[in-house]
């Protein structure tokens, strides 16, 4: 980081020489460099932001060659003028100071006499220092990514590193504005949540605090810093490092979990081995990753039996498949859940269930669904689900996977010709197809490409033209109906379609733009809480 002139004024060599400000502009100037001369045409050998000395020969000479000269020096963007006093000029006449202010180029006079060279060691020796220091970040910087990206560290330790260079907040969202993993500095992690979407989506790309994540032509992510105090020349390689190292990352484990799938099994193992003790906290996480808030909190964990996999690719892959089948199968009962593989042939689960209705039918519709799905993937023989006791607490919940485990575990042993329904039930209809694939960037980037516009003219007009454009989805179209459930007139609910068919530049009478439209706002309603 660069010193100001003020920064040059309070060295104690130039504070020997009882510095005066004559006139001119704010001392927080940056200064490059410090040149001593006594040229009036000096400014044909500047580049800018210089510091010059001077024991003022070139002000001597008249008040015209005087504002000449200061002008030549302020086209030329030296940082300030430094004159010491005595040698030529005893006192510097008013007509400095005048050109000085409209200038507004900083002057100041030396009542006593310094040694240049003293001066310009003290300057130059920081100076090189800072540039000393900025090469050594740089070089820290390479190696710690480098060293990250050889060891594929997780999405949560790169993001986390890089908030530790910064000691800022660092966050890492997707296509669709969901938090795939944080570290919050100075600000607690639900403060630092709340409105997320509201506030990443105004957010432009070419922001200061912004880098894009993935390949140039293939996008999946943003990685976002949450302060302004960070020098923006060292966020900005900090930022474009990380992300780099997550671009690898994501080719890396392009065969494995999705992003969205690793943050949650980060989430939950978090909340298992204590890491994360706060109930604020780890409910603002869990929403950013689909969970819904102000629900009851259930542990599951599901158990299969199936042909023992020696190649531990294959295993993994079913692993994945489990994991797919069995948030498949809750997607398609429009509940919401965190997943996590676990030991062997098991899942687990967090599920959030409405705090109101009947929970024993709410549970066996859900269970029923997972283990539907869960059948379709191949090699598996027999599955069932262990459930624990529900909480309001999310942190009580994720105590609790041990005990559904144990649960799960004893269930598979038992042979019955009934087995219980425990956990849910679908159709591979349009919803549950969007669930299986509303990770991936393609489908992210779809939904937000036929929805962005509106979303975006909503929160700055304070609208809520996409409810409307739900219901009109909703009801197949049919106008008559839609002005009944929005309780307003005809003419009201034209306009209103009219402006979205303007925002979003298409025709809402055909087919296949209702279509696209419709399934836009289904992969918004499965990937942010709240939207169903």
């Amino acid at each position: 980081m660069l010193l100001s002139v003020a920064d040059v004024l309070a060295m104690p060599v130039v504070r020997a020489g009882q510095p005066e400000v004559i006139g001119g502009g704010p001392l927080d100037r940056p200064v490059r460099w410090v040149h001593v001369s006594e040229l009036p045409d000096v400014a044909k050998l500047l580049v800018g932001r210089e510091l010059i000395l001077t024991t003022g020969q070139a002000l001597s000479t008249g008040d015209c060659a005087t504002v000449e000269y200061l002008e030549s020096l302020s086209a030329a963007g030296v940082s300030g003028l430094v004159v010491e006093l005595g040698t030529y000029v005893h006192e510097l006449p008013p007509i400095v100071g005048e050109t000085a202010d409209r200038l507004q180029l900083p002057v100041i006079a030396l009542g006593r006499v310094v040694r240049f060279v003293e001066v310009t060691e003290a300057v130059h020796r920081v100076i090189v220092a800072d540039q000393y220091a900025e090469l050594e970040f740089a070089r820290t910087v390479h190696e710690t990514f480098t060293a990250l990206s050889v060891r594929r560290a997780s999405l949560a330790e790169i993001v986390k590193t890089a908030a530790g260079m910064l000691d800022a907040s660092v966050v890492l969202e997707d296509l669709t504005h969901r938090v795939l993993a944080l570290t919050a500095r100075h600000a607690a992690t639900s403060t630092l949540l709340d409105h997320w979407e509201t506030y990443s989506r105004l957010l432009p790309d070419h922001d200061a605090n912004v880098v894009p994540v993935g390949p140039h032509t293939q996008r999946w992510g943003r990685l976002i810093l949450r302060s302004n105090r960070v020098p923006t020349t060292r966020a900005r390689m900090v930022l474009e490092r990380a992300a780099q190292t997550l671009t690898l990352h994501r080719m890396i484990e392009r065969d494995r979990f999705g992003l969205h799938r690793q943050a949650q099994t980060g989430l939950i193992d978090d909340m298992i081995t204590g890491r994360l003790t706060d109930e604020r906290d780890a409910l603002a996480l869990a929403a950013t990753l689909g969970l819904a808030r102000r629900s009851r909190y259930l542990p599951l964990a599901i158990d299969v039996s199936a042909a023992t996999e020696s190649d531990p690719v294959a295993h993994q892959r079913r692993t994945a498949a489990l994991l797919d089948a069995a948030m498949h199968g809750v997607g398609l009962t429009k509940a919401t859940a965190l997943s996590a593989p676990d030991h062997g042939n098991r899942v687990i689960l967090i599920l959030a269930l409405p705090k109101t209705g009947n929970l024993d039918e709410s549970l066996t519709t859900v269970c029923t669904a997972i283990l539907s799905e869960i059948r379709r993937v191949a090699g598996i023989d027999k599955a069932v689900i262990g459930v624990s006791a529900e909480s309001d607490s999310l942190l009580d919940a994720a105590r609790e996977l041990a005990q559904a485990a144990h649960v799960a575990e004893v269930a598979l042993s038992l042979t019955t010709s009934t087995p219980r329904p425990f956990y849910r039930s679908g159709d591979v209809r349009l919803r549950g197809l969007l669930s299986l694939i509303r990770d991936e960037p393609g489908v992210q980037r779809f939904a937000e490409t036929e929805l962005s516009a509106l979303l975006r003219h909503d929160i700055h007009h304070a609208t809520d033209l996409t409810r409307t454009l739900r219901h009109f989805l909703d009801l197949a179209g049919n106008k008559t109906e839609l002005a009944k459930r929005l309780n307003i007139s005809r003419p009201t609910l034209y306009d209103r379609l009219a402006r979205i068919s303007r925002i979003l530049d298409v025709d809402l009478d055909t087919g296949e733009t209702r279509t696209s439209l419709h399934t836009a706002l289904l992969i918004r309603d499965l990937t942010v809480p709240g939207e169903l």
